[in-house]
């Protein structure tokens, strides 16, 4: 028997509705990601790091996080107000 409707049933599928915005969201939460785990490392906070690796919320953990739970201050910094870093090397600042 042969179906007449095969060339419709293909263009309506779901996958084709929904193919693309599910590689764009893939792509939205792998960006989100990758920026989190990367700054949580940075900041030596494992217990964000494993929770980012884990949990999957499509980047919305993600960004709460980047938006409210980062440190991103450098301890050596915070510790002595007078050095500043430039690039690879830190100096001091000169006091006048």
């Amino acid at each position: 028997m042969i179906n007449y409707l095969y060339p419709y049933q293909m263009m309506f599928s779901p996958w084709s509705v929904f193919g693309p915005l599910f590689i764009l969201l893939l792509a939205w939460s792998i960006v989100w990601k990758g920026i989190a785990l990367w700054k949580a490392g940075r900041n030596n906070q494992q217990y964000w790091f494993i929770a980012l690796l884990i949990i999957n919320t499509f980047g919305i953990l993600e960004i709460i996080y980047l938006a409210f739970f980062q440190n991103n201050l450098n301890p050596r910094i915070i510790k002595n107000p007078n050095i500043v870093m430039k690039s690879s090397r830190v100096t001091r600042k000169r006091r006048r």
